[in-house]
């Protein structure tokens, strides 16, 4: 205990005298002060110890089992309280307000935003006290079939390659995973954007289109395939592989090859051996796959706003645009919500069919 003081003291002294150096020295304050701040946040720590110590807290901590589980959940729930919870009692306050003119928050309670993101309006054109828009209608549609899309294609790709892995001889087994995860490292725009030098007019597929065509004597037109829907969903689709990849290949992985060798032995030929063993023991996997794609489809905007050229809206790209562009945080926290509530109902019906998916943890 005598320790303690003993250095808490001398700390407290460092601290002060950089403090002091810190005044006549300023060309290094910015040095200086982070020095300061280390020695400050030990100091700290050093005096809760010693209380701590002195009161016996730790004895009675190594006999509360509630009280340690409380202590390592409790910077968790402090970070998702602060990050996650108050940002979306924020969100959900500030759709329910109004836009001013100069584009700041008039906080009220109105339904307005709601209202128009269902389309309707008390704005028109022709004098109507209402009317009906289906903008807003149709782009929540569009990122509700781009997801499943999405999600869909990712499966039928995904799952042969990771039960190609699976399968495969351990010594490579590894290295088809680190194949699997390379793109991973470069940066998720720079490969939306090597996306597109491979789908403009003068991009490799049409090149390499115009090549075959010239050789048989064909005549050939560069397709127009970037800033189109399909390249929206060619997109997606790359980005997102590896993600229904890794929990399925771990599904796959963790089979048993003695039920292999039953099946076999009851008589059942390869195809009846996937659909009565491989594909229902592997569904956790896949569950988990759906999850980790269809939620972050559902709310990027990255890949629709290049690939797509800002011509393909989904929410994500109108929620951006609501908050840089227009100015109007109020519709743009509805647009939020509203796309929050969609994919949760998404996730709760499909998690409630074929059950959460323990492999989203591997994942």
């Amino acid at each position: 205990m005598k320790r303690n003081i003993t250095i808490l003291i001398v700390l407290v002294a460092i601290y002060l005298n950089l403090f002091v150096l810190n005044l006549m020295f300023p060309l290094f304050g910015g040095f200086m002060k982070m020095i300061q701040n280390a020695i400050l946040l030990v100091a700290v720590i050093l005096f809760f110890w010693m209380l701590a110590d002195r009161f016996g807290w730790f004895q009675k901590l190594r006999e509360n089992k509630a009280a340690q589980g409380t202590l390592l959940a409790g910077p968790t729930l402090v970070w998702m309280f602060g990050l996650l919870i108050v940002p979306l009692l924020l969100t959900l306050v500030i759709s329910f307000g109004k836009r001013s003119p100069d584009g700041d928050v008039i906080y009220t309670f109105t339904l307005d935003n709601y209202i128009r993101l269902l389309g309707y309006s008390t704005d028109c054109d022709n004098g109507a006290s209402a009317c009906f828009n289906p903008l807003y209608v149709q782009i929540l549609w569009r990122s509700i079939s781009l997801a499943f899309n999405t999600t869909f294609w990712v499966i039928m790709l995904a799952y042969p390659l990771a039960y190609f892995i699976a399968r495969a001889d351990p010594k490579r087994r590894n290295m088809f995973l680190f194949m699997v995860l390379i793109p991973l490292w470069t940066n998720f725009v720079i490969r939306v954007y090597a996306w597109m030098m491979l789908l403009r007019k003068e991009g490799a597929i049409n090149i390499v289109l115009g090549s075959i065509a010239d050789l048989f004597r064909i005549p050939f037109q560069p397709l127009e395939m970037l800033y189109t829907p399909g390249a929206v969903l060619v997109g997606m689709i790359y980005e997102f592989l590896p993600f229904m990849i890794l929990p399925i290949f771990t599904s796959l992985e963790k089979i048993d090859g003695s039920l292999y060798e039953a099946a076999a032995d009851l008589g059942a030929n390869g195809i009846k051996t996937f659909l009565r063993v491989t594909l229902p023991l592997s569904m956790p996997g896949v569950v988990a796959g759906t999850i980790l794609v269809f939620i972050p489809v559902m709310g990027t905007f990255i890949v629709s706003d290049i690939l797509g050229g800002r011509q393909v809206i989904l929410v994500g790209n109108l929620i951006q645009r609501q908050f840089l562009d227009a100015r109007d945080p109020t519709f743009g926290s509805a647009a939020s919500l509203i796309l929050m509530i969609m994919t949760l109902i998404v996730t709760y019906f499909y998690t409630r069919k074929f059950g959460f998916g323990e492999e989203i943890v591997v994942a």
